[in-house]
């Protein structure tokens, strides 16, 4: 049960495990043992964020771990607020101090906020410290073709994922395919719709076929569709569960059955107005 098996190789020549654990609105406390029980089991990537404030659990689940740091794949963003030259310096040092590390592996742009006209040059100061190695990689969340064409053309520089919303009610299949032609990585947020799809007629019933969870078909979707999925949980059983998707494949019914389920249905915000 090693997601190591799974990683997926970015624009950069860097790569990322396929599967992390999300920590969206978790206490620092439930962070920390959250993140300490999935790299026990086999994780090898965390999904924090300045907004979620809990990066100071993220870094005492990593050391308590023991891992060595290189192992580990840990994410984390530029709230809108911090938009800009001067201010993503500050919260990159930020984020490094309250995660106690040297370095962050991807470093996102949480929202573009198009309205602040700031995301452009916030992408370009990212491109610098980068070059610093504060940075291994660097990438967006939540922007949209015209956002991404913008920042492509004006820096050169592609961003190697762009972290949308994305679970069976939201397929994106329109995103995905501009990902695709422009070297991005789709990254799922939200990837179980915030655990509706698991109480899904469909999905049960494909669960029950497989004999899985309805989380581990879910996930196992995200998987086979070329998705780094980061699914959220703070209980352990679940936080094992949700990784252990790698000893079974969907046939073409369950995915059929699952693509009937897409709704164009966003349960968070809409990125052209949000920020």
């Amino acid at each position: 049960m090693d997601n190591q098996s799974s990683s997926i190789e970015l624009n950069d020549g860097n790569k990322i495990p396929q599967i992390g654990l999300g920590v969206w609105q978790a206490t620092p406390e439930q962070t920390a043992m959250a993140v300490r029980e999935a790299l026990q089991v086999g994780y090898r990537h965390i999904d924090t964020a300045s907004i979620y404030r809990n990066e100071s659990g993220v870094g005492v689940g990593f050391r308590e771990s023991g891992l060595p740091r290189q192992e580990v794949f840990i994410t984390t963003k530029i709230w809108n607020d911090d938009q800009g030259d001067t201010l993503t310096r500050d919260a990159l040092s930020k984020s490094l101090e309250r995660m106690k590390l040297d370095y962050i592996d991807l470093l996102l742009i949480h929202w573009p906020v198009p309205h602040h006209g700031l995301f452009i040059e916030t992408w370009q100061t990212m491109i610098d410290l980068q070059k610093t190695g504060l940075i291994r990689s660097i990438g967006v969340s939540n922007f949209t073709e015209s956002n991404l064409k913008q920042i492509i053309d004006e820096t050169g520089v592609t961003p190697v994922l762009n972290q949308i919303e994305l679970h069976p009610y939201l397929q994106q299949s329109a995103m995905q395919q501009v990902h695709s032609r422009l070297g991005i990585k789709t990254e799922a947020w939200s990837p179980l719709a915030q655990n509706q799809a698991i109480s899904d007629a469909a999905i049960i019933q494909i669960a029950r076929k497989h004999n899985k969870t309805p989380a581990q078909i879910v996930i196992r979707w995200h998987l086979e569709n070329n998705t780094i999925v980061i699914p959220k949980s703070v209980t352990p059983s679940r936080i094992k569960e949700n990784i252990d998707v790698f000893n079974f494949t969907l046939d073409i019914e369950d995915k059929a059955a699952i693509a009937k389920l897409d709704k164009n249905q966003r349960l968070g915000p809409d990125p052209l107005t949000f920020g």
